[in-house]
């Protein structure tokens, strides 16, 4: 059993050293197709072994990596972009999985692809989303991309199999990524130029829809509003699941914290959650609504029932957003335990919260106000708040000083700073 790495790049320096280093130790070839670039791409990927193939850009993703695909000689191909890598135990268990499939006569004749998780980091290097993708292919004939941009695997969902046991980390969608690539600028020509050809299809307008939202103007905000409305109002059967739910998310968000529009939010997560039962995005975004509506208990059935599915991977729709970030859920979970005067809950889910991001102030002040109102003494708010900070750093300390005055706790702030000044004095001396 073989693996071929493929894939297509473009003055990707910064990125092909990764990109090559975490196939090498299981893969047989490395085979990179550049489209043109004018930095050390190519030198880079050539001095660390990779087989280098030119072809020229014409405007087609599906193009460019079916060409890569042709080169490949292996009985498997992991097809990541130059954005994308695996863990070391992701890389092992793609390896024993591939050895399953091949070493089971079934297996072998009906897989075709194989489908896992790919987590988007932001910035921070923070899961901003995880979707659903196909990175590993058999080397197959019937294996070829179509679509010029947001290319795709057309493959029968009976020779696809879903794996938990690894998954892709893709760092392109960061703001910085974006930035330097101009990525929504290419992407939004090629869709202009896709769209002049076939000026019905409602995919492409969603594409163009996704790409355009992230543009500043009002005109751009406005014509990626008017396509996502038209791909909501469409058949669904006729839309690509995953663009309507990106339709559905971007109304949601616009949206949920606008009063005005609370009814009009709470009817399109209704809306959405008929389409996809199983979605805790939807569910998330409904529960936000009853929340800022003050209907704290029915927000708080329907986040428990969401944290209760999230401990299984399998029953969590096509959810993106809140999968990756659980600090949303819990966010809502605090608010919903405050209206409902649950100051346990709070603390618990504020701690949650924190652990995995202690700078979170929206998280911190309540629960400083949570605290200081339960009738714990300094002494245990300060034990309470050591699960979290370490208070031998200054910074943390400052910060949590500046919380305590922010929510009131003014003889805490106080304290705070006092253990601070002494650690500065335990410094300098």
């Amino acid at each position: 059993m073989t693996i071929s790495q493929c894939m297509i790049v473009k003055n990707e320096e910064k990125n092909i050293k990764r990109a090559l280093a975490w196939g090498r130790d299981i893969v047989f070839e490395q085979i990179v197709v550049d489209t043109g670039s004018t930095d050390r791409t190519v030198e880079i990927a050539q001095g660390l072994g990779a087989k280098i193939f030119h072809f020229e850009w014409v405007g087609d993703f599906a193009a460019a990596k079916n060409f890569a695909i042709e080169q490949a000689s292996g009985d498997w191909i992991a097809f990541l972009d130059a954005d994308e890598y695996m863990s070391s135990e992701s890389v092992r268990n793609l390896t024993v999985l591939l050895k399953k499939i091949e070493s089971s006569p079934q297996l072998r004749e009906k897989v075709l692809a194989i489908t896992c998780d790919c987590v988007n980091l932001d910035d921070n290097n923070q899961p901003q989303s995880v979707y659903d993708i196909v990175r590993v292919v058999k080397n197959a004939p019937s294996m070829r991309y179509v679509g010029i941009i947001h290319e795709q695997l057309i493959v029968e969902d009976e020779h696809i199999m879903r794996s938990d046991d690894f998954e892709v980390v893709h760092t392109g969608y960061a703001e910085s990524a974006i930035a330097e690539t101009n990525k929504h600028e290419r992407n939004i020509e090629l869709l202009r130029k896709a769209l002049k050809g076939d000026p019905n299809n409602i995919e492409l307008k969603l594409y163009l829809a996704d790409s355009l939202k992230h543009k500043d103007d009002e005109k751009s905000q406005a014509e990626a509003e008017k396509y996502f409305k038209e791909g909501i109002e469409t058949e669904k059967d006729s839309v690509f699941f995953r663009l309507r739910i990106k339709a559905y998310i971007f109304f949601l968000n616009k949206y949920v914290n606008d009063e005005s529009k609370r009814d009009e939010c709470e009817r399109l997560a209704r809306k959405a959650l008929s389409e996809y039962p199983c979605n805790i995005d939807f569910e998330y975004f409904l529960a936000s609504v009853y929340n800022y509506g003050g209907r704290y208990k029915e927000a708080w059935e329907l986040l428990k029932d969401c944290e209760k599915r999230l401990e299984n991977r399998g029953e969590i729709g096509d959810a993106a957003h809140v999968p990756a970030d659980m600090t949303m859920l819990y966010g809502q979970l605090i608010l919903a335990a405050q209206g409902l005067k649950d100051a346990k809950n709070v603390e618990g889910y504020a701690l949650k919260t924190l652990k995995l991001d202690k700078s979170r102030t929206d998280i911190l002040n309540p629960l400083l106000i949570t605290l200081s109102h339960s009738g714990k003494t300094e002494d245990e708010v300060i034990m309470t708040l050591k699960n979290v900070y370490d208070f031998e750093n200054l910074q943390d300390l400052l910060f949590i000083a500046k919380s305590a005055k922010n929510a009131g706790a003014i003889s805490l702030a106080q304290r705070i700073v006092a253990i601070a000044q002494e650690r500065m004095k335990g410094t300098h001396e």
